[in-house]
């Protein structure tokens, strides 16, 4: 449990969102057992998320990645829209280093495991709603390893790094093959990746995020 002299004075409210009801119902009732916590609402899709949020306001939703229809990734990115004061903590079952980076470009503040400690999830939860950022630690040590052994934290290669920028320049993909010197094919590869890797619907938002990351 966490000290309520750490706690804001008013309750953390807090939005579930997550596909599967067992983890969903555990989620409610873990976060609810929380002094200073309150959920005041739960979605199984991105889009039933989005709607709620419309009309309720919360200061952290909790967010599945792995959602069907769009995904906490695409989700993430709009909260800020409708909610520019709520903050996003991304629970999931993958620390891989590609979901970290398109968590942190959709705008999250939070990222934690599933298998992490409910004192982890509290800390995370509360950290997100009091403006800080927090990383469970194997998420970080998966990062700090990445830096430790001088890799780019950026989930793209340099070639999809120059084609991304190309991308946000508005270029077409046939003036994209032209200028790195490749195919018009080999550049729709380049693309489809970058989506995969971002989680990006379409260039656009692929190009979005990338920048929100630094990644270009």
């Amino acid at each position: 449990m966490i000290s309520s002299v750490s706690l804001p004075s008013a309750p953390i409210r807090i939005q579930i969102v997550e596909d599967h009801d067992l983890t969903r119902i555990s989620l409610r009732a873990l976060l609810s057992a929380q002094p200073g916590f309150q959920v005041v609402c739960e979605a199984r899709t991105g889009e039933e998320a989005l709607a709620q949020l419309a009309h309720s306001a919360v200061n952290v939703v909790l967010m599945d990645i792995n959602l069907p229809g769009i995904d906490g990734i695409q989700a993430a990115t709009e909260v800020g829209r409708i909610q520019p004061d709520a903050r996003v903590m991304m629970l999931t079952a993958s620390n891989r280093r590609d979901q970290v980076c398109a968590a942190l470009a959709s705008g999250a503040v939070a990222y934690c495991l599933k298998s992490a400690s409910p004192e982890m999830i509290y800390q995370g939860v509360l950290s997100a709603a009091t403006g800080g950022v927090f990383f469970d630690p194997q998420s970080a040590a998966h990062l700090l390893r990445s830096v430790d052994s001088g890799a780019d934290l950026s989930p793209l290669s340099v070639r999809e790094t120059s084609a991304l920028r190309l991308v946000a320049d508005g270029l077409s993909n046939k003036e994209i093959a032209q200028i790195l010197g490749i195919s018009v094919g080999l550049v729709k590869q380049l693309i489809q990746d970058i989506l995969s890797k971002l989680q990006a619907t379409d260039r656009t938002q692929a190009a979005v995020k990338a920048f929100r990351a630094g990644l270009i």
